[in-house]
């Protein structure tokens, strides 16, 4: 028998759904995985904040539904030649937490196609201070390192940098030799945050938030980190200079863009889509071993704060109302 957090639909009329822990036995979890793990740890990112608090239509299983879109752990048993009892293992993605069952629960039962062996150099911990977050940040940061975006030239902005997926782009960014400017909504209690991660300067989000009242403005940024959105995205694409890269991966700050084809076809500015719930198996590997190599580089301790599975409900609304500057790692 094990604990795990489960979404079920609201007993009030004013709630979307209920999430409580109870306890469930190996027959509870759903049918069709190869792999059983012992979980160790998952994570909180704005999609789970989003699922577990009912303000998001994220969850698109039925009801039991166990959310937690990231998970670290052992191999407990194994119908797949790849694992191996003891082996340890980690999933982010491929609709985890969201279709299928996911992290917040101590034992899952997983497919073999969607797990990931942990590097020898990274911590399972450390694996889920990263989670969707870091992997997100740092599949964004590949993107500038591998277009034409060159350590030397403009800096490369990062908006939400207080955030998980933000945080992890900066850090990754400076030490690929860029210079990084953190775009945050709360500059003064980030500012000596972000500058330990590699920030060179912050920028009050208010900056950009406006959009842009030209097409093209004065080029101000190689590149781009974008987890925002709307007019800061629009505003970011019409201050890029000749041949930058923006890789846009989120909308805190909507879902619309408008803008022209001027700053892509008169500067081959390029805008790239950044899907990290379905990037294949090769991509991943390449991440997590980036992630490992940060890891050795940063102390990932002291980025999250640790919480239990009891805590993650009201962690949860701290994400959604933006309270939270870092990660949390759900010790299970």
């Amino acid at each position: 028998m094990f604990n795990a957090l489960v979404l079920r639909d609201a007993d009030k009329s004013d709630e979307q759904v209920s999430a409580r822990i109870e306890t469930l036995s190996t027959e509870d979890l759903p049918a069709g995985g190869e792999v059983l793990v012992r979980v160790e740890w998952s994570g909180i990112n704005y999609k789970d904040a989003l699922a577990v608090t009912g303000k998001g239509k994220i969850i698109r299983g039925s009801y039991p539904f166990v959310p937690g879109i990231d998970l670290a752990g052992t191999v407990m048993e194994s119908d797949d030649d790849r694992f191996s009892e003891g082996d340890r293992v980690l999933q982010t993605g491929w609709g985890l937490g969201e279709t299928t069952w996911g992290g917040y629960s101590r034992v899952q039962r997983l497919l073999a196609d969607h797990l990931i062996h942990i590097p020898d150099e990274l911590s399972s911990r450390d694996a889920m201070v990263a989670g969707t977050a870091g992997f997100t940040g740092m599949l964004s940061a590949l993107v500038i390192e591998e277009s034409e975006t060159r350590p030397g030239g403009k800096p490369v902005v990062v908006t939400g940098a207080t955030g998980g997926v933000g945080s992890f782009a900066v850090m990754a960014l400076s030490r690929m030799g860029y210079e990084v400017i953190a775009s945050t909504g709360k500059p003064e209690a980030g500012e000596t945050y972000l500058r330990g991660l590699g920030a060179s300067d912050i920028v009050p989000r208010e900056k950009l938030a406006s959009g842009a009242d030209r097409p093209m403005v004065t080029a101000r940024w190689g590149g781009a980190v974008d987890v925002v959105g709307g007019r800061t995205l629009e505003s970011i694409i019409a201050a890029t200079d000749w041949h930058g890269t923006i890789a846009a991966c989120g909308l805190t700050g909507g879902h619309e863009l408008h803008t022209t084809v001027y700053p892509f076809i008169l500067r081959g500015v390029r805008l790239f889509g950044i899907d990290s719930n379905n990037s294949t198996l090769q991509r991943r590997r390449q991440v997590w071993e980036r992630l490992s190599q940060l890891a050795g580089a940063v102390d990932f301790g002291g980025l999250a704060e640790d919480i239990s599975l009891e805590d993650v409900p009201a962690r949860c609304e701290d994400v959604i109302a933006g309270r939270v500057t870092g990660r949390f790692v759900v010790s299970l």
